[in-house]
């Protein structure tokens, strides 16, 4: 039996799909995992007995994932689960940020007109001043070509927008999904002179932080429209600020910045991008399937903190060893095993970065006691799981 302790509110069809008889939730402080949203665990204290956080979203900014990872906590994240919101939110800004539409409907709310009649004629007078553009014809840069880049970049194809992208990480798997009519760009030069939008969706990383700033603002076409529906920190908001004067037209972001807020040139929402009834459910379904697969087979799939780890659960007895990426530390672990007669059958190992993971399917030793504790006197070892 697994006890689940959730924070923030977990949608139910999420939920749902503990099973009774194997979970229990939100019955126990002493809990085996934890299901979050934007709850921030920068300064929670990490029980011990804590195996995994799932966290029902893309971002993973409120986790500390290095720290949780050296403890042998995976963290669990849904990334594509809420990319169809947060397109149509970009959609939706960038037809905003072409047609004065949000300025149209003050004027009209704004009105105290005792006539109908008097209301046409000031709107036929007044109209004018709303006439925008339209986004067919237009060129948009999309810079990260990850889920909500790809996904935006083929729908904007349909509206008739000549689409260029540009991500030197992207992988052979997210290519499958791009059209072939999007021009891939090599450099980054080559996008930011030559839109009229340009929609941000790179990671925040150490390296990306603040990365926006005046080496890519003097490099773009005058008026240009700068989306960013990634994260606030990406951009050097003082750069930003002069760049307001000059190069970039209009900023739209769904993450207002305090030294931004009441621009005339800045359009801000209040980090709106996944919220949607959809993709709360689909995050939280995803959350919860991943969560499980781990607790109940050891595959890891979709972690923040960990590699992506996955071997074929047959019933065999299997071990899943958390540990340090280090020489030889393989070799230990079937080492040890072997001394104490005991077979391989199956075993896979992946890494990443400093941390790495290994999981063993045993081929005797079904119903024999099996004692772990050695294993952990091995130097790097994290954390053994046994199923």
């Amino acid at each position: 039996m697994y006890h689940i302790k959730t924070y923030n509110r977990i949608a139910s069809a999420g939920l749902k799909r503990f099973e009774p008889s194997e979970y229990v939730v939100n019955a126990s402080e002493q809990a085996d995992a934890w299901v979050i949203r934007s709850h921030n665990v920068h300064d929670v204290e990490i029980p011990p007995y804590l195996l995994a956080v799932a966290r029902a979203g893309a971002g993973v900014n409120n986790i500390p994932l290095d720290a949780l990872a050296q403890k042998g906590v995976v963290v669990f994240h849904t990334p594509g689960a809420n990319a169809n919101a947060v397109k149509e939110l970009v959609l939706a800004s960038m037809i905003l940020s072409v047609r004065p539409i949000a300025r149209g409907l003050n004027w009209v709310n704004d009105q105290t007109f005792e006539t109908q009649e008097q209301l046409e004629s000031a709107m036929e007078q007044e109209k004018r001043q709303f006439v925008g553009a339209e986004l067919r014809g237009k060129r948009v840069g999309i810079i990260g070509l990850g889920a909500i880049g790809a996904a935006l970049a083929n729908d904007l194809l349909q509206l008739g927008v000549d689409v260029i992208g540009y991500d030197p990480h992207l992988s052979v798997d997210a290519a499958w999904n791009i059209s072939k009519h999007v021009t891939r760009a090599k450099h980054l030069s080559e996008v930011l002179g030559a839109v009229d939008l340009l929609s941000i969706h790179m990671p925040l990383t150490p390296d990306t932080k603040g990365s926006i700033d005046q080496s890519w603002f003097d490099r773009m076409k005058p008026g240009m429209t700068v989306l960013n529906f990634a994260r606030g920190e990406l951009v050097n908001d003082g750069d930003l600020l002069q760049a307001l004067h000059h190069h970039v037209g209009l900023y739209v972001t769904d993450f207002p910045r305090q030294s931004l807020i009441g621009h005339p040139q800045v359009m801000a929402f209040p980090h709106l991008g996944a919220s949607t009834r959809e993709s709360e459910v689909n995050c939280a379904i995803q959350a919860v399937d991943t969560l499980k697969l781990y607790l109940e087979t050891g595959n890891i799939r979709n972690s923040a903190n960990f590699p992506n780890t996955e071997l074929p659960y047959i019933g065999k007895r299997r071990l899943a060893i958390l540990h340090h990426n280090v020489p030889n530390m393989v070799g230990q672990i079937t080492g040890e095993l072997a001394s104490h007669g005991i077979n391989i059958d199956n075993m896979v190992n992946r890494s990443r970065g400093k941390i790495a993971y290994t999981l063993i399917d045993l081929d005797n030793h079904q119903h024999e006691p099996l004692s772990i504790h050695a294993l952990y006197e091995i130097e790097g070892v994290i954390r053994v799981r046994e199923f």
